[in-house]
This record gives structure tokens, C-alpha cells and sequence, in this order.
């Protein structure tokens, strides 16, 4: 999915004459309202999210094409200009397990052909894939070459790529360039805690230089080991990532299982634990044991974090010419990938109703806010294009 691009269309009152006409009459102030007069785009103030398609006439295209809106208002001469501001960048730090487990063919279950080689092209795919167009991801291996730091989290701080705009090459070439060379080549212990916080302690750092919404990706075939039980254990890794996640980081887990062969050991479920204090569900357990399906289960799982991590929500950017953002003037529209009508969502600022969205602060909004339901439909919709009108009119009642 590319990351959606919304065109703020600020439309103001021209600077001569009562141009446009006063504000509608106010309901009492609740949590959902809109008015009940058709929206500028001609569409009414419900309907189906998934109804409508891709850019029409004065839409957005996904991919950030331009939108034109007329004069609002019937017989109303509004002078209209127009602002754009995107979505939050999303920034994925990936954490990779290397350990000998993933392949190294020393039990029946670390067999190379049913873990490693599906897990790793089903991953060089999603970099390379344009649908990852508008992500920026790093990537970092664990544990490290080194072994006499493997229990460190500062050998986890500069990640193995970069972060990196997507789709890039650099990500299978690094994966490429630590595959073992054969069985006896592979790194030993998995340091989960360490590299959680390491890759933290990055994100950290980058996102003082570029604001935006981070997310760590880890992706192991089990529970820590190898280092210190106390400091390296799954309790350790949720107290890391609750940590993170009270830090605005969320923590997404691709658990990748050992296969269906006797003998072979339970190595994921707890794995679940983390993905709940990262603050993203369950985690992604992937089963084993058809090279075809454990590369199209894996691609499944990243497809979905690739949807979830898209923000929602997008800034107000100033009004033009030194004007007065209104937020009883505000129309926001959406238009799915498949058809060619927008659809008004409702605002409700208790994100009760469906296909709505609120501001981040009533009172004071500095930001637009897709409520939750309306978020999920609009990330699972590769071509979808959002628009906000600044209206001439109030078209909604914001609770004091």
C-alpha cells in the first residue's frame, strides 16, 4: 500500500462583501454531528466508506495527484486556495533473526529449506515490492558478529541497513551478505531484550532529526537465549517494549515456528505476549514445513503490518494569507480505489459512529484523527485518497 497523500483545500471568505452567508443553525453540542445539507463535493454526510473509488473530478489520486474544489455554497463566491499535508511518515526498524536456529540443519526442525529460505524471500519481497512505496525501513541482524557484544543493546544502535525509502534493493543485498556460507557458519544466541532496546535506542535518536510514526518489527524464531535469564528473558523483552510503547513505538512480532516434524519443540507462543505490550494484538505466528506456504503466510503477515502502520492522522496545515482556520468549517471526504463517488465521513469526536473522524484536541485542533473503524478500511484500501474542504459555512457542531 502507498501511503496516502490528503490535499487540505482550504476555502475561504472573500476579503469584500458578505459573500458567503452566515453559519447554520447550531444543535446542541454533542459528540457526532454534521450538517444535513449536501457536502461541497455534492455527496451527503453519511454513506459507506468502502462505496466510491479513486480520484474523481476534483478528487486526489492515492499516489498524490492534485484536487481542484470550487466555489462552496450555492450561489456563494468563495475565494479558494489550496494547502497540501501528508500523513505521518511511517518508519519500520526491523529486527531479523540470524541465529543458527533459523537453518542451521544441526535437529530436524532448523531444517534451512522449510525456515530460513521461504522467511527470506517472502522478506527481500516486501522491500522490493512497490506496493512499500512511501515506508522507510531499517534493518538490523541479531545477534550480532560479534559475540563478546551480542548481550549489548549498543551493538544494536547503528542498524546493518540504514533507514531507507522504499522499494530498495540494500535490504537483500544485507540479507544476502549474512547468509551463511554453510552449516557451521551460522550466529549463535538470540538477544532479544538487547536488540529491542538497541533498535529503540535508534529510533530514539532518528526521530529527534525526523518526526514521525516508528514502529520496531521484530522477526525470530523463538525465546531469548544465551544471555543473562534475568536480562534476556520474555519478561524482560515486554518490560522493553511497554516501555517503548508508552514512548509512542509500537512493537509488531513475526513469530516464525519450527515445523511439524517429531521432536521439534514449541518456540512462538510466547512470543504473543510481546506483540500485546507493543501495543499491536497478536502477534504473526507463521507454521512451517511447505517452503509455499511459509513464504505466502509470511508475505501475509508483513502486508498486514505494512497496512497497520499507516497513519492516521494528519496535521492542519496554516490557512494561506494569514486567515482563520474554523473547525465548524470542515468537510472530510473519502474515496476508495474502486469507484469514482466520495464519500463524506461523519464527524463525531467519540468515534461512536462509523466512517468518521474526530480532531486530536477539540478545543484547540491541530490535527484530523480517522477514527478506528474508518482507519481500518482506509489502510486495507491501496488506492483510496482522502480530502478535507475548509468550508464557508459551519457543516459541523465541535463540543466545547
Amino acid at each position: 500500500m502507498r501511503l496516502l497523500t490528503m490535499t487540505i483545500a482550504l476555502s475561504m471568505v472573500a476579503s469584500v462583501g458578505a459573500a458567503c452567508g452566515g453559519a447554520s443553525d447550531s444543535s446542541e453540542s454533542s459528540g457526532s454531528s454534521q450538517s444535513s445539507g449536501s457536502s461541497p463535493t455534492g455527496s451527503t454526510g453519511s454513506g459507506d466508506i468502502g462505496a466510491g473509488a479513486g480520484a474523481g473530478p476534483g478528487g486526489i489520486s492515492g499516489a498524490g495527484g492534485n484536487s481542484t474544489v470550487g466555489s462552496t455554497g450555492a450561489g456563494q463566491a468563495c475565494a479558494t486556495q489550496q494547502s497540501e499535508a501528508g500523513l505521518q511518515q511511517v518508519y519500520l526498524a526491523f529486527a531479523f533473526d540470524v541465529s543458527g536456529s533459523m537453518g542451521m540443519n544441526d535437529e530436524p526442525w532448523h531444517d534451512k529449506t522449510l525456515k530460513w529460505d521461504p522467511v527470506v524471500a517472502a522478506t527481500k519481497q516486501f522491500f522490493t515490492d512497490p506496493a512499500s512505496a512511501g515506508l522507510l525501513a531499517s534493518l538490523t541482524f541479531f545477534p550480532g558478529a560479534d559475540r563478546r557484544r551480542m548481550c549489548s543493546a549498543r551493538a544494536y544502535t547503528n542498524p546493518d541497513v540504514e533507514m531507507t525509502p522504499l522499494p530498495s534493493p540494500a535490504f537483500g543485498e544485507a540479507i544476502d551478505d549474512v547468509a551463511p556460507r554453510d552449516d557451521d557458519d551460522w550466529r549463535i544466541g538470540t538477544p532479544t531484550a538487547f536488540v529491542v532496546e538497541g533498535t529503540v535506542d535508534f529510533i530514539e535518536e532518528a526521530r529527534q532529526r525526523n518526526p514521525g510514526k516508528y514502529a520496531v518489527v521484530l522477526v525470530t524464531d523463538g525465546y531469548p537465549q544465551l544471555c543473562d535469564d534475568q536480562s534476556d528473558s520474555v519478561e524482560a523483552v515486554v518490560r522493553r517494549v511497554q516501555a517503548a510503547r508508552e514512548n509512542n513505538i509500537a512493537t509488531y512480532v513475526v513469530g516464525v515456528a519450527n515445523p511439524p516434524v517429531e521432536g521439534a519443540p514449541e518456540s512462538v507462543e510466547n512470543l504473543q505476549e510481546i506483540a500485546e505490550a507493543g501495543g499491536t494484538g497478536d502477534a504473526f505466528l507463521i507454521d512451517t514445513g511447505d517452503p509455499a506456504h511459509t513464504a505466502a503466510t509470511f508475505k501475509a503477515a508483513i502486508d498486514q503490518i505494512r497496512g497497520t502502520a499507516i497513519s492516521c492522522t494528519i496535521g492542519i496545515p496554516p490557512a494561506p494569507d494569514g486567515r482563520t482556520f474554523d473547525k465548524q468549517k470542515v468537510n472530510v471526504t473519502y474515496t476508495s480505489g474502486t469507484g469514482n463517488n466520495p464519500t463524506t465521513l461523519m464527524y463525531d469526536q467519540e468515534c461512536a459512529a462509523e466512517s468518521a473522524w474526530r480532531y486530536d484536541d477539540p478545543g484547540n485542533p491541530t490535527a484530523i484523527e480517522l477514527c478506528a473503524s474508518t482507519c481500518a478500511r482506509v489502510q486495507a484500501d491501496a488506492g483510496a485518497a482522502l480530502a478535507v474542504e475548509f468550508t464557508c459555512e459551519d457543516v459541523i457542531q465541535v463540543p466545547l
